[in-house]
């Protein structure tokens, strides 16, 4: 797993029937700032998430790809290879707040 942000959605009314009705949104994963480690930042890659849980643009989620893109209820027919699986509310590294959807 890992944190993404949401940074927009895809349009797409022409794929196969099993994606029908599913929602594809555009990610940016995130990492830890890595010298004062005290914020998130972004690793500049872009990827394709089909959305389960209704997040927007804007929120921090959680992600999952591979295989285990495929082991949720949800998600288990689809040709899929990744998935949000969490709307992050809050993160902390050493018992500092990176993050608060606040």
């Amino acid at each position: 797993m890992f944190i993404a942000r949401v940074s927009g959605s895809v349009v797409s009314t022409q794929k196969v029937q099993s994606m029908t009705g599913h929602k594809l949104l555009v990610v940016e994963p995130y990492r830890l700032e890595g010298d004062k480690r005290q914020s998130l930042v972004t690793t500049g890659r872009t990827f394709i998430a089909v959305d389960t849980l209704g997040s927007g643009e804007g929120d921090f989620v959680l992600i999952t790809q591979g295989s285990s893109a495929r082991l949720t209820p949800e998600t288990k027919s689809l040709p899929i290879d990744a998935v949000i699986i969490g709307i992050v509310d809050q993160v902390h590294i050493d018992k500092l707040s990176v993050y608060s959807r606040d």
